[in-house]
Formats: C-alpha cells, sequence, structure tokens
C-alpha cells in the first residue's frame, strides 16, 4: 500500500540518490542483473532509489519458455508482471528504502496499460510518487520535493517525466514529453520558485528516452574511428562521441525522443534543472553540456536485452544540504560491484545477452561431448560382455 512519504536530507551526510535503469527483465529472470542489484543497494545505501524505465520487458511478458504457452489473457499476462517486478522491488522492500519510477517504451507494450501496471507498484509500502489523475498526465511524471534536515523547507526537487508514449496496438510506441507535460512543469517550477522567495529550487530531471538536443554532444567521424558508434537507421555517416562537449564513453547513437515540445527551452527558462538524466540507450555512460544545462547518460542494467561489460551497471547521485546546487554522481559497474572472480565471469556468461549464441553452442558441445563419453562407455560394455560370453 502506497503511503505519503517525505524525502529529506541525513543529517551529517549527503543524500544518496540511485539510478536504475532498464532492468528490463521477465518473470523468469537473469540472475545476474539482479545479483548487481542487491550488491549494489548494500554498498551504496541510497536514500533513495529512481527506476528511471524498462523495469520489465513488457514485449515479452506474455511469452513461456515457450512459445506454444504464450499466454494470451490479461489475467494471465498481470501474473507475469507482478511476478517479474517482484524480483526487481521486493530487494528495496526487503531494505526499506523508498523508491519511485517512470516507465520506458518497453513497459506497456503489453495488455496491461500503465494505469493498470501503476496499481502494482503501489502494493509496495516504499514505493512513491505518481501524479494525480486530475492533473491530465501519464500517472508516472511528478515531481518529488526534497525537504532540509529538519524537514521544514523545500531545498530540492527531482522531475520525473514519462517520455515513452503508449502502446497503441500498432506495436509502436511515441517517445516523447507531452505539450501538456511541459506546461506542467512551468507551472510546477514557477509555483515552487515562489514559494523559495523569487529564486529557482535546484532539481534534477530523470526520463527514460533522451531529448533530441543530445545530439549535440556527438560529432561525424571517418567509420573506421574506434570510436565511431553504430546508427540504428544507418545514415551513410558515422559519429562518435565529442570530447570537447562530453566525457564517457558510447556505444551507440542517441535514439531520442521524436518531437520536442519546448522542453528544452522551458529548462533553460526556468532555469532550475542542474542536469536531466536518461536511460534507454543501454551502451551509452556520459556526462555532457549544452546551453549551461548538464546532459547525463545512464547505462542499462539489463542482462536480458543488450550490453556490454563495460557498460552494465547503476549511477549514484551525491548532494550535500549545505550547497544543494553541487551535484555530484558517479558510476558503478557490474565488475565494481560484484567483484572479478571466476564465479562472478561465468555469471556474466551465463546471463548476458551477447553470450546467448556462445551458450547455446558451449552447452550443445558439452552435451555431444557427454553423450559421446557415455556412448562409449555403453559400447565398451557391450563388447566387454560379447567377450565374456
Amino acid at each position: 500500500m502506497q503511503v505519503e512519504r517525505k524525502i529529506m536530507f541525513p543529517r551529517g551526510r549527503k543524500l544518496r540518490i540511485m539510478q536504475v535503469s532498464d532492468v528490463q527483465d521477465m518473470h523468469f529472470i537473469r540472475p545476474a542483473t539482479f545479483r548487481m542489484l542487491e550488491a549494489a543497494y548494500d554498498r551504496v545505501q541510497p536514500d533513495l532509489i529512481i527506476f528511471t524505465g524498462d523495469n520489465i520487458l513488457g514485449n515479452h511478458i506474455d511469452e513461456y519458455r515457450l512459445d506454444k504457452f504464450k499466454v494470451k489473457t490479461k489475467e494471465a499476462v498481470a501474473k507475469n508482471i507482478k511476478k517479474a517486478l517482484a524480483y526487481v522491488l521486493e530487494p528495496v522492500e526487503r531494505r526499506k528504502i523508498p523508491f519511485c519510477m517512470i516507465y520506458g517504451n518497453h513497459d506497456d507494450k503489453n495488455l496491461l496499460s500503465k494505469d493498470e501496471q501503476a496499481e502494482f507498484y503501489k502494493e509496495y509500502s516504499c514505493f512513491f510518487g505518481l501524479s494525480s489523475p486530475e492533473e491530465g498526465l501519464d500517472c508516472d511524471t511528478c515531481n518529488v520535493p526534497i525537504y532540509d534536515s529538519a524537514g521544514e523547507k523545500v531545498i530540492f526537487n527531482l522531475w520525473l517525466l514519462d517520455s515513452a508514449g503508449k502502446d497503441d496496438g500498432s506495436g509502436s510506441c511515441y517517445q516523447y514529453v507531452t505539450p501538456q507535460t511541459v506546461e506542467w512543469y512551468k507551472k510546477t517550477s514557477g509555483r515552487l520558485r515562489e514559494e523559495n522567495g523569487g529564486k529557482p529550487v535546484p532539481s534534477l530531471m530523470f526520463q527514460h528516452v533522451p531529448i533530441i538536443q543530445t545530439k549535440e554532444l556527438f560529432v561525424e567521424c571517418d567509420p573506421m574511428d574506434p570510436d565511431a558508434v553504430k546508427i540504428p537507421c544507418g545514415d551513410g555517416h558515422a559519429y562518435k562521441l565529442d570530447p570537447s562537449k562530453a566525457r564517457g564513453y558510447a556505444g551507440e547513437y542517441p535514439d531520442t525522443c521524436s518531437e520536442d515540445f519546448g522542453q528544452f527551452e522551458a529548462i533553460k527558462e526556468q532555469g532550475d534543472v542542474l542536469a536531466l538524466v536518461f536511460g534507454h540507450d543501454h551502451t551509452n555512460s556520459f556526462e555532457g553540456e549544452i546551453d549551461g544545462v548538464k546532459i547525463i547518460q545512464t547505462p542499462g542494467a539489463s542482462f536480458r536485452c543488450y550490453g556490454t561489460r563495460r557498460s552494465r551497471g547503476i549511477r549514484v547521485f551525491e548532494i550535500d544540504e549545505t550547497d544543494p546546487e553541487e551535484v555530484s554522481n558517479y558510476e558503478l559497474g557490474y565488475f565494481d560491484l560484484v567483484g572479478s572472480t571466476a564465479k562472478t565471469k561465468f555469471d556474466y556468461f551465463m546471463s548476458a545477452d551477447e553470450y546467448d549464441r556462445k551458450r547455446v553452442i558451449s552447452i550443445g558441445s558439452v552435451a555431444v561431448g557427454a553423450g559421446a563419453l557415455l556412448g562409449g562407455k555403453i559400447i565398451k560394455n557391450i563388447v566387454k560382455g560379447r567377450k565374456k560370453r
């Protein structure tokens, strides 16, 4: 059951916010994802966790291990979704860590809408967020005020914006922040400024799909450049992260919102957003700046979907109550969190999406070898038996 919750700065240390993006798993899971996340919760001990979309692999949630067992009713899909979410959320609930979420483009590509799935999140006592229905927004669009350690004054704010659209039954989802959301942001930001004596309340803005302007952090390059990234639709050009504008790494060209209804201009006008933070692009992890606004890209956590040994992980933000306009952040990857041992490397191989084909070949080879060995022993025993006769 969802409860009213006030997030406050802890006394004597910085506030820690953990971003987890693109868990993107199902009701039968890739274990390495969840071992990594549990290690992250225990190591970071966050005050708040934000799941920034693709919290489940919604477009496959109606499938079982074999397609002939595919479920076709809302009740069966709901059961699978609840089980998939439990793997994500129960470890957080056990640790009593407050968490909130936004949806990604995969979450509602099934028989259940975002509003219907929100009811499953509400079953967890540590969950909060969501907008009021009368605001006319996607249910996951909201803001989270953060109070000083005395619990008296809002000195920081978090914006959670839906950017992923909804499945219209055609299999395609629009990807943008709606005009209604932009207007709501401007109105709410203005109200917070008034309540703060006319000064903008420093904020972070989280959404799943990057804004169009993120592409400005990339520069055209030679296709043979070792840092050149793959262009999904192939426009005949090659690009890489521009080192003069951003630091980090990029494994893919940004898959951004399809339209911009004035979100970035509104952010510059309001002057409260210190950084825009995204998920969605699994193999990108970087920080740059466009027109004075920081752009932060966090990699995916999923082992069921594409990724690399370099990119799977989480991001942590630290904010000091005495100077909330200074926000630091860092990334922790899979091997940072679980260590680099024979076991963790084996777990990675057995879970990671990119090793699916190799696993099949390896398991097949082992099976063939075992079969040959067993067959050899059987033949040997038969021969021995004949000799005895």
